[in-house]
């Protein structure tokens, strides 16, 4: 799509895009019964009007390398290869893998998030004034001085990161050995690992009704059931009997993803209780746990007396910067060593480089200072959006107003189609994440994040979103 023609050419327009679309099916690029880019998208991103696009287009069809397929838009003809015999049916490869793909409405969120026109009011990053960039840069000047090897590195992960992680969760009130951490590549490498590993098909993750898990294809693809626990306002409603299931247990107890919900100390002990009791095993998801406001939230599970069922997952993605892509695993050494042997097979290793800046910024201890200034910029963007939406929103909509964390789970109150409202959005700039892609049959909530956008910006996102609420209702 970087493509455009060149107008300096004597070759009309839309002969040079007939051209470059058949380019694209003879190199396998658009494998045979693919659809291709709406004829309004390819305008745009051409810089042509639509008119030289439809002309090329159905003079392609013509050709027989491309069909329409009314509303569900125009694809590759099944019989272009018969003009092209050398290339492969890529199609059927595409859709072999046992891997899910993300649904539809992911997809597009992953795609658009590189407009930069567009205003991502979900989004789960920081913005980029609130990184570190005064501390990285000190770490890059005087790295090359620190930096002993330049190697795979070891199954585990460097042992200097690992010491540091140590030290840091002891801060944490996890105390636990070297031998019990892996470095992974982010948070979310941690859970293909899980799923590869340590779970057969058959078994049943349970998590939060509303979770983040419901937005990764990972563990479904593995052949796992999902099956969720009812929310309240105390957070995560444990049920007395599971039917003796084996599996695990998905829990992100504080800042919940996407519901920004914090478990008190009972059910926390609850939660402690119920998985020694089922011997059901627990995935601890700490990765908001440090971004509280002003009173520190409950011990972490592992942090707790009688926690060798849980296995917590800690990043660097949400207080330092997601671009360093590490994260860590704690839990018993049998388990880190299965996963670390099947992370070797995955990818031999996480960046080294991003390991020794790891090591470097915890050793420096900038870890601390820093979360302080972050807590309070992101409590201070936290209450400009909870007035946004008292401004303009208040007549369709309730929402929590968190303690901690990126996000506020958005209700309606009155009946309109989520589904609708996502896609009437993208048309005004505007980028949510709907409740549906967290819980399946959701459609009421939105998650907004106050972490990304700057104000500005964010006010203008939630005017656009409250002009389209107000239309639809």
């Amino acid at each position: 799509m970087n493509w455009k023609p060149d107008r300096k050419k004597s070759t009309p327009l839309y002969r040079q895009i007939k051209q470059h679309i058949q380019e694209k099916i003879s190199n396998g690029e658009w494998a045979e019964g693919s659809t291709i880019p709406t004829q309004r998208d390819l305008a745009a991103s051409w810089q042509v009007n639509r008119s030289t696009v439809v002309t090329a287009v159905e003079e392609l069809i013509a050709d027989g390398y491309l069909e329409g397929d009314g509303r569900r838009g125009t694809k590759v003809a099944q019989n272009a290869w018969n003009k092209q015999k050398s290339v492969l049916d890529w199609q059927q490869y595409s859709s072999a893998g046992v891997w899910e793909p993300n649904i539809p409405t992911i997809q597009k969120i992953n795609q658009m998030e590189a407009d930069s026109n567009m205003i991502r009011l979900g989004t789960g990053e920081m913005a980029s004034t609130l990184f570190p960039k005064e501390q990285f840069q000190k770490i890059f000047q005087e790295l090359g001085e620190n930096v002993s090897t330049f190697g795979y590195g070891e199954p585990k992960g460097l042992s200097l990161l690992r010491e540091e992680i140590r030290l840091y969760l002891q801060e944490l009130g996890i105390n636990v050995s070297t031998d019990s951490i892996l470095i992974v590549s982010g948070a979310l490498q941690a859970f293909q690992l899980i799923s590869q590993g340590l779970v057969q098909s058959g078994w049943t993750l349970f998590s939060e009704k509303s979770s983040y898990l419901y937005t990764l294809p990972i563990f479904r693809s593995a052949g796992v059931h999902m099956v969720g626990w009812e929310l309240d306002e105390l957070g995560v409603r444990i049920p007395n009997d599971i039917s003796k299931r084996r599996g695990f247990l998905y829990t992100i107890p504080t800042y919940q993803n996407p519901t920004g919900a914090i478990l008190p100390e009972q059910r926390r002990e609850e939660i402690l209780a119920f998985s020694r009791l089922h011997q059901l095993p627990i995935i601890e998801d700490g990765a908001y746990q440090e971004l509280y406001w002003e009173t520190p939230p409950p011990l972490s599970l592992k942090a707790r007396p009688n926690s060798g069922n849980v296995l917590y997952i800690g990043t660097l993605s949400k207080t330092v910067s997601p671009g360093l892509r590490i994260g860590w695993v704690v839990g018993a050494k049998t388990v880190i060593d299965r996963l670390a042997d099947l992370k070797m097979q995955t990818d031999y290793g996480s960046s080294i480089l991003s390991q020794w800046v790891a090591k470097e910024w915890f050793g420096r201890k900038y870890h601390i200072p820093h979360l302080q200034v972050l807590r309070a910029k992101l409590r201070e963007r936290k209450e400009f959006l909870i007035q946004l939406l008292e401004n303009y929103l208040k007549p369709y909509a309730t929402w929590n107003n968190p303690s901690g964390g990126y996000y506020i789970w958005l209700r309606f109150h009155t009946k309109i189609s989520i589904h609708h409202l996502f896609s009437k959005a993208l048309t005004q700039k505007v980028l949510l994440h709907p409740g549906y892609i967290y819980q399946p049959d959701d459609r009421n909530h939105l998650r907004l994040s106050f972490c990304y956008e700057p104000k500005g910006r964010m006010e203008e996102g939630i005017k656009r979103l409250a002009k389209l609420v107000e239309e639809m209702i």
